[in-house]
């Protein structure tokens, strides 16, 4: 007997204007709940007269995003891009119906664009992008795409800016236990649809991307937002992992409120406004996203010289349809400045995979996925590196290491970063 061939997801079938029942149903059951304990402040700025269709932006920091979404586009509801693995946590029936538009993260997909462009044009909606593609690592703005402008320029609907404050510090992704803190949401409409079709590509990506700016921690700091949680630091060590003091890697440990190094001994208080204290001798950095800021301008030196090299033994589980995870075993991934590359057995047929350093814009890791254990009884991966084609997505999950996958992401930016500029120089 044949082997039965593994369904793929189509991502050809258009998308669903928001259902008003299910919507409803979204609102008091799941919206309002989530945020019942936070302090909301919605702030709109040159708004007026700006009505559905419009292109809509958003931050991207934690799972408290999409409610937050919904409450600032209200009355309104929206097509929301979403990922294929969010898409198989609710249902995509249920999916479909709340106007949901399915994705991969970081393929190149034209049927997403005709799918948008079906949401402004026939469906006069608004279409909701996350256009980071992934949580922040440290409440600053991730990579973005310098695709955007392009994307305006072709839809020539009004071009708006969501950016969250608050979301990350309450439920950053390193440490996901969510801390009733302030939230503000700020919509800011940063071109008219006669602006979007007069500009530049250019002067619409410069648009978005400032107006998408931001940092987290300084918001906190700034608005003196107490976090009393007494493990707040705990899962620092995923996104700190090198050590300032002696300039190791992958030797942070932290737990409660303190962060230190297994190999030199040095360690460090997280405060309540989000700052860092050195236990003795000096802070090297007081700020979060400048420990961070460090970190990857060390990864750029690696990969910038040569030395730059990631391969390691992982564990392999495919999302090819919305439904469920298939475990493939083991493989190997491989990732230098020519690319990545990822050697494993799929379906019963052996697979060499390879994004080239030019291809790959970013990548999107997971810490410890799924965080709610008692909802998912199998397919318990741990930290994760997703990395899709076209009609699969591939969960990574390192089987002899531990706490790769932030050096992984910057390296990833950085290897492309540094290919583009290769071939302007080639150009030239």
């Amino acid at each position: 007997m044949a082997k039965k061939e593994v369904k793929r997801y189509d991502f050809e079938r258009k998308p669903k204007k928001a259902s008003k029942f299910w919507m409803a149903i979204a609102r008091a059951f799941a919206i309002n709940p989530r945020l019942k304990g936070y302090k909301l402040t919605i702030r709109k700025i040159n708004m007026e007269g700006i009505e559905p269709p419009y292109l809509l932006f958003a931050t991207h920091s934690s799972m408290l995003d999409f409610p937050v979404m919904y409450k600032a586009v209200a009355p309104h509801s929206a097509n929301n891009v979403v990922a294929i693995d969010a898409i198989r946590d609710i249902g995509e029936g249920l999916m479909r119906s709340l106007g949901c538009i399915c994705k991969r993260k970081f393929v190149r997909d034209s049927h997403l664009v005709r799918n948008m462009q079906y949401c402004l044009n026939e469906l006069k909606s608004i279409v909701c992008v996350y256009p980071e593609a992934r949580y922040s690592l440290d409440g600053t703005t991730s990579f973005l795409p310098y695709s955007l402008g392009k994307m305006c320029k072709f839809a020539g609907v009004p071009v708006v800016v969501l950016r969250m404050y608050g979301t990350f510090i309450a439920a950053p992704q390193w440490n996901k236990p969510e801390q009733k803190l302030p939230l503000v949401a700020e919509l800011e409409c940063v071109a008219t649809a006669e602006e979007a079709k007069k500009l530049s590509s250019r002067e619409l990506n410069e648009r978005i991307h400032r107006a998408m700016q931001r940092d987290d921690y300084a918001y906190q700091r700034e608005n003196g937002i107490l976090n009393k949680y007494k493990k707040r630091a705990d899962g620092l060590h995923h996104i700190l992992y090198r050590c300032p003091h002696c300039n190791t890697e992958f030797k942070m440990y932290s737990e409660g409120t303190r962060l230190w190094c297994a190999s030199c001994g040095k360690a460090w208080q997280m405060s309540e406004l989000g700052t860092l204290q050195a236990e003795e001798g000096e802070t090297e950095y007081e700020f979060i996203p400048d420990w961070t800021k460090w970190e990857r301008e060390c990864v750029r030196e690696e990969v910038r010289s040569g030395r730059y090299r990631f391969e390691e033994e992982v564990t392999v589980h495919t999302l090819p349809n919305a439904k469920r995870f298939y475990d493939q075993g083991r493989g190997r991934l491989v990732q230098t400045i020519e690319g990545t590359f990822l050697e494993c057995t799929a379906y019963g047929e052996e697979k060499k995979i390879e994004w080239t350093a030019q291809e790959l814009e970013s990548v999107h890791i997971e810490y410890d996925y799924p965080f709610r254990k008692d909802k998912y009884k199998k397919n318990i991966f741990g930290d994760c590196i997703d990395l899709s084609v076209p009609d699969d997505s591939y969960w990574l999950h390192p089987v002899n290491t531990r706490d790769r996958l932030t050096k992984f992401s910057f390296a990833t930016e950085e290897i492309y970063a540094y290919a583009l500029e290769r071939m302007r120089e080639k150009k030239d």
